[in-house]
């Protein structure tokens, strides 16, 4: 298994300067580059403070320059939200740019709010997904390909971007069977966030792709899975409370905007409790949120039961400090990573492995 780094970019407080969240972010995944993280992820939202990065693939070209060796993941690109021939070509200029380093991360969508403004069906979405991956595994494997599908037509075409190495890996997110189902049977990898919840969680969400490769005829021992957590390196209770509450502002925030129950005000979402939501001593007990040692414990238990081939980690989030970010980053890489290989040995040995993009 290895590890990456995620990037939502989001803001709390209202006139926070965009340029400063891309700036922010761009120095974290250099310092990711250097530490050895293995794949930089970025998000893709539209509308809101929840996230201002609008393009994962732009934030791919414009990392690929200033790093050496660290991939570069879309996590994701909302498909139904694409005209197929434009995305496909910057999929492969973002690989050719990076020099074959792309992770192709692609998602359904599941916010009503963009959909909406993008003109697009939010109960068409999943359909669409599959017509588009159908789409993107044609345009990187044949030269000229053609598609006819119930909801993207494409004549004979060539995509004049070419990628890499063929098709780059795919990721597929969600914590749906449908999008699971999917993964096995293509042979993506799946991925989801452990959002406020701790190993069990995690075990139940490997449980449940386990009976997803099953149900497609494929071996559960050796399914790849990937998942996102918060992590921040903290030294007081305090902060530690105060970290989560960012992270708690982070959760109201997407869960309000997948019940449609969004509040916008000027341009700001107000944050709301969400269903059944737990205190927030709870939600910092679950989290990879203490010192080293504590984040150490928490992770390798997560480890056990999930079986992971990637972890992510979102060390930035709401209004927490850019300084606290870079922080828990370096302590990730020379403490708690070697702790975790003292208490469950060579990290490569777990997880299945991931699968090589096509030639």
């Amino acid at each position: 298994m290895d590890f990456g780094h995620f990037s939502l970019m989001g803001y709390r407080e209202k006139g926070y300067p965009t340029e400063r969240v891309f700036k922010e972010h761009m120095e974290q995944v250099k310092l990711a580059d250097v530490l050895g993280f293995d794949i930089a992820w970025f998000a893709e939202h539209h509308f809101s403070n929840y996230c201002a990065c609008s393009s994962p693939l732009l934030m791919a070209a414009a990392c690929a320059p200033i790093t050496k060796r660290i991939r570069l993941g879309t996590a994701v690109i909302v498909s139904p939200l694409y005209e197929p021939s434009r995305v496909l070509a910057e999929i492969g200029m973002v690989d050719a740019i990076s020099g074959g380093r792309l992770v192709l991360g692609v998602g359904s969508g599941y916010q009503p709010y963009e959909f909406e403004r993008f003109g697009a069906d939010i109960t068409k979405s999943k359909e669409m997904m599959d017509e588009f991956l159908e789409m993107v595994e044609r345009a990187f494997t044949q030269t000229v390909f053609s598609y006819d599908g119930k909801h993207y037509q494409m004549p004979e075409t060539h995509i004049s971007a070419r990628t890499v190495n063929g098709v780059p890996e795919i990721w597929i997110a969600g914590d749906g069977e449908a999008g699971h189902r999917m993964a096995a049977r293509r042979g993506y990898v799946p991925m989801f966030t452990g959002r406020w919840k701790g190993a069990d969680y995690i075990g139940e969400m490997r449980g449940r792709l386990e009976q997803a490769w099953s149900a497609e005829g494929k071996d559960p021992k050796v399914l790849p899975m990937g998942y996102q957590r918060f992590l921040c390196v903290t030294e007081s209770r305090a902060e530690a409370l105060e970290y989560a509450d960012h992270c708690r502002h982070q959760i109201r925030l997407a869960s309000a905007l997948r019940r449609r129950a969004e509040v916008m005000n000027d341009g700001m979402m107000n944050e709301i409790p969400f269903p059944d939501e737990p205190p927030l001593e709870e939600m910092l007990d679950n989290l990879l949120i203490g010192d080293c040692q504590t984040i150490a414990e928490r992770l390798a238990a997560e480890i056990r039961v999930g079986r992971p081939s990637h972890v992510m980690f979102h060390v930035q989030v709401g209004g927490s400090a850019q300084a606290q970010a870079l922080n828990s980053m370096e302590k990730f890489a020379s403490n708690i990573r070697p702790m975790l290989e003292k208490e469950l040995g060579p990290l490569k040995d777990i997880g299945a492995p991931l699968p090589q993009a096509a030639a």
